[in-house]
């Protein structure tokens, strides 16, 4: 695999990028070269979305080099995924409405035979786009694609071949190891005109070719970007208040594929845990499945975080389905579970379904929510740059400099 299953890797890739995180990066992270040459970004995202390694650790590296002003560009792209992710969790309704249109979409799919046939060009890699089909294999052989390739995509996907979006998003959560619900619903939102009002992303050949040094300049691109609608968003919802966890209890913990740091977890967590769990959750992603190397990567980071924390976890059963979990607590006679705060998306409609029925049987659910994300989420009201304002403060709250 192009990336390497563990922290160590992460870590790894940290340390070697370090040097090229300010100015540097500013200068080069346009620039797409193509696979195993993406040496002006950091690659971390595929450890950073699970927090094999996590943003403030990232932030902290960084600025223990670079002062925030030479590292601006980068500190903002962690920034990025941050506030997509507090703005979802302040309106989960549009994670439901994405996945009510993909159920629609597959429909579509499976129906009408020319659709079909161009989703399937889109997916395989065949429509006649020389960059987007180049961009497509990439994808779906190394489970990454640079960050200016995913606009560009999501545009020629949206804007020239006209498919649905919800398509080509399920497309990126199915083969991107960094697959994350809320960065990549809200981004594929974004070029469609559906985030930001009189927003869209159009591809254009010429800064395709410039930033791709020559590589493609594409013909035959749409010349116009047109809103797919309004943004409609609905209004931000407060974060909900974790259940006090209550040492008298017997105590499990349940463990998910959204956050391998269990730091703050272990830390809040009584002295005996009677039981530990783990639930997956990529089943949840798609209608279709997510591909293997996906698959493959996430069971590594699980594996490789299971070890590290053998130390202070009970033997771990497997579940797989909400009854399983339900199954499990009660087979343990918890009084409680604890569970790292998963993110809008398939997991945290399993813990829904799992906190409901667990508190009718009388066992509680307490959410630990990282501090870092207890601090910068609430701050996802409006647009990123109004978001982003709140950096200083919040590398002055975090001590990260």
């Amino acid at each position: 695999m192009y990336f390497t299953p563990s922290r160590d890797d992460g870590l790894r890739r940290l340390k070697d990028f370090i040097p090229a995180a300010g100015i540097k990066y500013a200068q080069g992270r346009n620039y797409d070269r193509g696979a195993d040459t993406h040496k002006s970004v950091s690659q971390l995202s595929p450890y950073i979305r699970r927090r094999t390694i996590n943003e403030v650790e990232v932030l902290k590296s960084v600025l223990g080099a670079h002062s925030p002003q030479s590292a601006e560009k980068f500190i903002q792209e962690v920034f990025w995924r941050t506030y997509w992710k507090g703005w979802l969790e302040m309106r989960p309704s549009v994670w439901a409405n994405y996945q009510g249109a993909l159920a629609q979409a597959k429909h579509d799919v499976m129906s009408q035979g020319g659709l079909r046939q161009q989703w399937e060009a889109a997916c395989y890699g065949t429509t006649g786009i020389d960059c987007f089909d180049h961009w497509a294999k990439e994808l779906v052989e190394t489970g990454y694609l640079h960050n200016h390739a995913r606009m560009w995509f999501a545009s020629i996907w949206v804007h020239t071949l006209e498919l649905p979006w919800e398509l080509g998003a399920d497309f990126f959560m199915r083969h991107l190891l960094d697959g994350d619900p809320a960065s990549n619903t809200l981004s594929w939102r974004w070029v469609c005109g559906l985030h930001t009002a009189g927003k869209t992303y159009l591809a254009r050949a010429d800064n395709i070719s410039k930033y791709t040094e020559g590589r493609f300049r594409p013909t035959g691109l749409a010349s116009y970007a047109r809103p797919l609608g309004h943004p409609d968003h609905p209004k931000p919802m407060p974060l909900s208040i974790p259940n006090a966890i209550e040492p008298s209890k017997r105590t499990g913990v349940l463990l998910h594929d959204d956050d391998f740091d269990l730091t703050h977890l272990l830390g809040a967590a009584p002295k005996n845990i009677h039981a530990a769990a783990y639930m997956p959750s990529l089943m949840g992603v798609s209608p279709w499945h997510v591909s293997d190397a996906v698959q493959s990567f996430v069971d590594g980071l699980r594996q490789e975080c299971m070890m590290r924390y053998a130390d202070r976890l009970p033997d771990i059963t497997d579940t797989a389905t909400v009854e399983d979990v339900i199954a499990w607590a009660k087979h343990a006679d918890l009084g409680q579970i604890m569970v790292p705060t998963p993110t809008v998306g398939p997991m945290r409609t399993n813990l829904d379904q799992i906190t409901a029925q667990l508190s009718a049987a009388g066992i509680q659910t307490c959410e630990i929510r990282a501090p870092y994300d207890t601090l910068c989420w609430p701050k996802a009201t409006h647009g990123f740059f109004r978001f982003k304002e709140n950096i200083p403060k919040f590398i002055e709250t975090l001590r990260l400099k």
